[in-house]
């Protein structure tokens, strides 16, 4: 059954199906494309809730979705639906898609199956096989500020990480140009629980995560393989760096502090015109006035990034900054920006979300 508070003119909608709807990503793009006027969800696939009320699952959909969930299914998704969002692990996307799925559907894919162009850096960080590398040349990555024309045409999309997304914002601009001495860069990157996922594990016990903070996957998390690449693409170079995440007893947000030294001397009114060069009339990055550093609370339930930096002329080091709810433009709101570059719709449509304060 579709969702209760049906659009006007729902034939020309479009159709939409969420493969993991129930985990927070896949709720994410459920709130957000119920405020869509030109998409219909069709598909609420869920493995662990099949047949169960969507707004049982999530109460806050009560009277906003009468839709039970459905199974993940994509042959047969793939035959309703104009686009597939698919969030869910790592390895589904790979294992499921077909030339025959990607002929009826296009795809944005909320994992990591195609996000990273070398098969062997896939398997090694990941530690599984890839079950479709011959459609990984033909994924797009969805990071719409830098590959907004390829997304444009693109049948698959490799939806960034949250890490990925905040980190590669708040350097990319001085990485572009040449500023910094890449083999300097360092990035601290803090996260609130719900980067995570909706899984029970004791890690993310309220007991665990309460007044308490601590890094994890230090020198091994999955996300730095991403960030290395699109940054050597930037650099037009091999970029090698030290990526450190940590949990923060939030719900929601990503802090980025990053550190590198300059490659040549340049003063605040120089990088700040740099910044405002790349960033300018992008509507989802906002880069703030001089020493105002980013915070989470000033960017949630948007999907807005908020970049900054300083130089430290002591020693010769600047300090970028990013800030961004890490299930909107980290992942949901990010996959309806490329929905909408994808079938030609203004970039923000359902996207004017004010962040929330407090």
């Amino acid at each position: 059954m579709p969702q209760r508070r049906r659009k006007e003119g729902k034939e020309n909608m479009i159709k939409v199906g969420i493969i993991g709807s129930t985990g927070y990503a896949g709720q994410e793009l459920v709130r957000i494309l119920l405020g869509h006027k030109d998409a219909e969800i069709v598909w609420y696939g869920s493995r662990s809730y099949i047949d169960k009320r969507y707004a049982d699952v999530y109460r806050n959909m009560f009277e906003l979705v009468d839709a039970a969930c459905m199974d993940d299914n994509m042959e047969e998704l793939s035959k309703r639906a104009d686009v597939i969002f698919t969030a869910t692990p790592q390895g589904f996307l790979a294992s499921a898609v077909s030339e025959d799925i990607l002929g009826r559907s296009r795809i944005i894919d909320l994992s990591a199956d195609f996000r990273i162009k070398d098969v062997a850096v896939y398997e090694k960080w990941y530690n599984m096989e890839h079950k479709s590398p011959q459609f990984i040349k033909e994924a797009v990555y969805g990071l719409c500020e830098v590959n907004r024309e390829k997304i444009k045409d693109a049948r698959l999309i490799a939806n960034p990480g949250c890490y990925p997304t905040c980190s590669v914002l708040s350097v990319y601009p001085l990485v572009k140009e040449g500023y910094l001495d890449l083999s300097t860069l360092i990035i601290d990157a803090k996260s609130g629980t719900s980067g995570a996922g909706r899984g029970a594990k004791v890690d993310n016990l309220y007991c665990e995560v309460n007044e308490n903070i601590k890094a994890y996957g230090v020198t091994t998390h999955r996300h730095t393989p991403e960030i290395e690449e699109q940054l050597s693409i930037a650099a037009g170079s091999p970029v090698i760096l030290s990526f450190t995440p940590h949990l923060v007893p939030m719900n929601r947000g990503i802090l980025v502090t990053a550190y590198a030294s300059l490659s040549k001397r340049a003063d605040y009114e120089e990088l700040k015109a740099v910044y405002d060069h790349y960033y300018a009339g992008e509507r989802f990055v906002r880069v703030l006035e001089r020493n105002i550093c980013p915070e989470t609370r000033f960017v949630e339930g948007s999907n807005y990034v908020d970049v900054n930096f300083r130089i430290d002329e002591r020693t010769n080091r600047v300090v970028m900054m990013g800030a961004m709810d890490n299930l909107v433009k980290g992942a949901a709101g990010q996959a309806v920006q490329n929905m909408n570059l994808m079938f030609g719709l203004p970039e923000c449509e359902g996207l004017e979300l004010v962040p929330m304060v407090p």
